[in-house]
């Protein structure tokens, strides 16, 4: 539990937050709402303790454990599953827990052996994640949590929160998930903070109840107060009507002026369609690629999408669904197979990937009018306000954005552009609830075809009619709805899950183990051990050539030819270069053999020897493992 009472908080003598109360009970799990800039990241330091309140007090039990999701990311141990386990309890042999934490987000059991600065920064991520979990603190906090997670882990994450004995409060832009994992929802909003129980709905819908009140009190208000100020000029005069005036000047005084509720910027989508009139817009027909052609992504894939298909693309990260929105959008070409667009169609594409195409020379402005060659200045100006770059905020330059302000500027692009086919990747990552909210409005008014990939099961539950699934094998289409999906087939990899790996206990897990680990560590050494060889030789061979140039050097020289001492000199200069280069090489190499040898000892020793395992006898008696308790 927490309390925070008339906590103050200001940044360079503007006030953030003023008179914060509120309390987070037993068992409480919160969703955590208000727009970007609002102060929910702040919030959350407040309540970790890593930032003071400038007044007010924050009170939580001397015993209270809290946890915290930070966006800094720190490793101290030699493999995942080493680092996961350090963040068990003291004294607290479990580390089966950690290994469940794990596989839920996603890790296999090769992973578990790997060094986290090998794991790629989406993964690293994911440990930071499964180490904040695994400490089972008293209260969690947990700010953007389902970045960089695929739809299985987040599916698995939202069933993990939703179990919680300790206390909750969530930051996410994706509010299915929120609403599915929280009790009480908490809402920043007009500097001021509230919470309620129930579900995000039912915060903005009290929200909207309460400012149409406002409103309409002020109406009435601004009337009676007209009313008022015209009897007091039409009667100041009248000496019989003096003591009437000056009751009126007094109630005028006395009762504040309510003030006009500040409109909030929202982002306005509006895709600008260009008309379409053929059946299908594009066709994927025996589609294969893959960036190692022995290991195919994409292979005999065929999809035509209609005019007004809503496809949702979904299955786990790494597994080729960004690769297929590139082909789609011609960025990348098929290794078989076409992709044929009908003439008339216009694709805006929103990609995952590092932003790349806008000019950080030119202002956001002169960047969305470019997407257009008819459009005048208003209408680009109204686009850009929709992006929230109204006013002087449109002539900022693109160098200077954030990641977040240039998926904006891309996404303006988009809506400046007459499009009739739209392949958007993640296209919300960068947006609060209300501007998610919006876009989804957006996709669903949109009269072209729209191919999605999301982990938004929100999304996918309300725009997608059909599916491209991404699993074990080579993509496939389901022909339904999401919900039909997941009843009638639902994800291989949960059920992988649920069956997941257990932890090694008897004599022949041991020895599987032992033969995984002996298997890895012959691949894993292989190409460096190939590497030291090939770069040995290839230095043996620069040292045989620059003794027999400094031979000839000297032969030159007894013989007084310049231009050949000059030519076996800055040959020699070049050799010498690509020595220490190589020298470089060969050392990296061997301390990462040498690394990487260490690492899979480690490994084996925690096996354990296969002969010390006690054998099971023969009329099944023998010890079984404990129970343990989940």
């Amino acid at each position: 539990m927490i309390q925070l009472r008339d906590v103050k908080l200001e940044f360079g003598g503007h006030a953030l937050f003023d008179g914060v109360t509120f309390t987070i009970g037993p068992r409480e799990r919160v969703g955590l709402i208000g727009r970007n800039g609002s102060g929910k990241t702040t919030l959350l330091n407040l309540m970790s303790g890593l930032l003071d309140p400038d007044g007010g007090v924050i009170l939580t039990p001397g015993d209270c454990r809290i946890g915290y999701l930070t966006q800094e990311v720190s490793f101290t141990r030699s493999t995942v599953l080493e680092e996961g386990c350090a963040a068990l309890r003291e004294r607290c042999d479990e580390s089966w827990r950690a290994e469940k934490i794990l596989f839920g987000l996603g890790f296999s059991g090769e992973q578990l052996s790997f060094h986290p600065r090998a794991l790629s920064d989406g993964f690293q991520a994911r440990l930071h994640l499964a180490k904040t979990l695994i400490a089972d603190p008293d209260l969690l906090l947990l700010d953007e949590p389902t970045n960089y997670l695929d739809i299985v882990s987040i599916r698995w994450l939202s069933g993990f929160l939703s179990s919680l004995r300790g206390e909750l409060v969530l930051v996410t832009h994706d509010r299915g998930f929120m609403d599915t994992v929280t009790t009480h929802t908490m809402m920043i909003h007009r500097k001021k903070i509230r919470k309620i129980k129930g579900p995000t709905g039912k915060m903005y819908e009290q929200i909207a109840r309460e400012e149409e009140v406002h409103e309409k009190t002020r109406l009435n208000d601004e009337k009676k107060r007209r009313e008022t100020e015209l009897f007091i000029s039409r009667f100041r005069a009248k000496a019989r009507l003096a003591g009437l005036v000056q009751s009126r000047i007094k109630t005028l005084r006395k009762n504040e002026k309510l003030q006009q509720l500040e409109k909030p910027e929202d982002l306005e989508f509006s895709f600008h369609f260009h008309p379409f009139p053929a059946r299908f817009s594009m066709e994927a027909r025996s589609v294969g690629f893959g960036y190692d052609i022995d290991s195919p992504l994409i292979r005999d894939f065929t999809l035509s999408i209609g005019r007004q298909d809503r496809i949702g693309v979904i299955g786990k990260n790494g597994t080729g669904k960004s690769t297929l929105l590139r082909i789609l959008a011609g960025e990348l070409d098929p290794n078989t197979g076409t992709v044929r667009e009908h003439p008339e169609t216009r694709v805006g594409y929103f990609g995952s990937g590092p932003i790349e195409g806008l000019d950080p020379a030119l202002t956001v402005y002169e960047e969305i009018a470019r997407a257009s060659d008819t459009a005048g200045r208003r209408e680009v100006m109204d686009v850009c306000g929709a992006m929230l770059f109204g006013d002087d905020r449109a002539s900022k330059k693109i160098g200077v954005l954030s990641g977040g302000e240039k998926s904006r500027v891309l996404l303006g692009r988009i809506l400046m552009s007459p499009v009739n086919l739209l392949l958007l990747d993640e296209p919300t990552n960068h947006l609060d609830i209300e501007s998610c909210d919006s876009f989804m409005a957006a996709i669903d008014r949109f009269p072209g075809g729209v191919v999605i990939v999301t982990h938004s099961e929100l999304f996918l539950r309300t725009l997608v009619d059909r599916l491209v699934v991404f699993g074990n094998g080579p993509p496939r289409l389901f022909e339904g709805e999401y919900d039909e999906f997941i009843e009638h087939e639902g994800y291989e990899e949960e059920r992988e899950i649920k069956s997941g790996p257990s932890v090694p206990s008897s004599r022949k897990q041991a020895r599987i183990r032992r033969a995984d680990i002996v298997a890895k560590k012959s691949k894993a050494l292989g190409p460096v051990e190939s590497l030291i060889q090939s770069t040995e030789a290839t230095i043996e061979r620069l040292e045989e050539r620059i003794a027999a140039n400094n031979e000839a050097l000297a032969d030159a020289a007894s013989s007084g030819l310049k231009e050949k001492i000059s030519q076996l000199a800055r040959e020699n200069h070049g050799l010498k270069e690509e020595l220490g280069r190589l020298y470089r090489v060969l050392e990296g190499a061997l301390d990462e053999h040498e690394a990487k040898k260490l690492l899979f000892e480690r490994e084996l020793d925690r096996a354990g020897p296969v002969s010390q395992a006690r054998p099971r006898s023969r009329s099944g008696s023998g010890p079984n493992p404990p129970h343990r308790k989940e």
